[in-house]
């Protein structure tokens, strides 16, 4: 019993060490870029010891790996909620999409997972962590709709992959400062610009 108590003490103190060394590490690279930031002041800012970060993390690259894939999935699961299954096809894709162009307004996230994200990971280990988790809703959402015959059949993956890069761009060029309302308006504008045309017979669904 108490040998039990104390692994699980082990284990609460070592997941909270790497939560803290998380948290330093995305507050430090959204505020001066992952290039600017070091590991002393990443372990200076969770108060633990470099030999700790080491323990949990390979290097400094590893660490920026275990933040990006934590706020790849925050995204994610905000597009979820938004867009559970009980709405109709079409307007879970456009809730989802909604979801996203509003998460991704948190502060740093386009700097994390547009910009040094693929400049640090590159960009296959990036599209990975893209298809675990906001392009994985995409897809489903995509393949929910053209099963439901609100949308044109087509390949899933290529028209994930190019919708998942219009929403990327619609979501930098809104940090820039660009008007919200007019990339949100074009994107529900290619979204319905995908509905089948009443004399197409659709055709098979291509998930692959």
């Amino acid at each position: 019993m108490q040998q039990e108590s104390a692994r699980r003490s082990n284990r609460d103190r070592t997941e909270a060490t790497r939560a803290d060394l998380i948290a330093a590490a995305r507050k430090l690279f959204t505020e001066k870029s992952y290039a600017e930031t070091g590991t002393p002041e990443i372990v200076a800012a969770a108060g633990v010891t470099r030999g700790a970060l080491y323990h949990h993390f390979a290097d400094k690259q590893a660490l920026f790996a275990a933040v990006v894939e934590q706020e790849a999935a925050v995204v994610a699961d905000e597009i979820e909620r938004a867009s559970p299954p009980s709405l109709f096809a079409r307007d879970a894709l456009i809730a989802g999409s909604d979801a996203y162009l509003d998460a991704m307004r948190a502060p740093g996230r386009t700097r994390l997972l547009l910009l040094d994200g693929p400049a640090v990971l590159g960009r296959a280990a990036m599209d990975a962590i893209d298809n675990r988790h906001g392009n994985r809703s995409l897809r489903e959402g995509l393949v929910a709709a053209m099963r439901a015959q609100t949308m044109t059949r087509l390949p899933a993956e290529a028209l994930t992959a190019l919708l998942a890069s219009a929403f990327d761009r619609a979501a930098l060029a809104i940090e820039a400062g660009a008007s919200a309302e007019d990339y949100r308006a074009v994107l529900m504008a290619l979204i319905d610009g995908l509905s089948p045309a009443p004399h197409r017979a659709p055709g098979p669904v291509r998930t692959r």
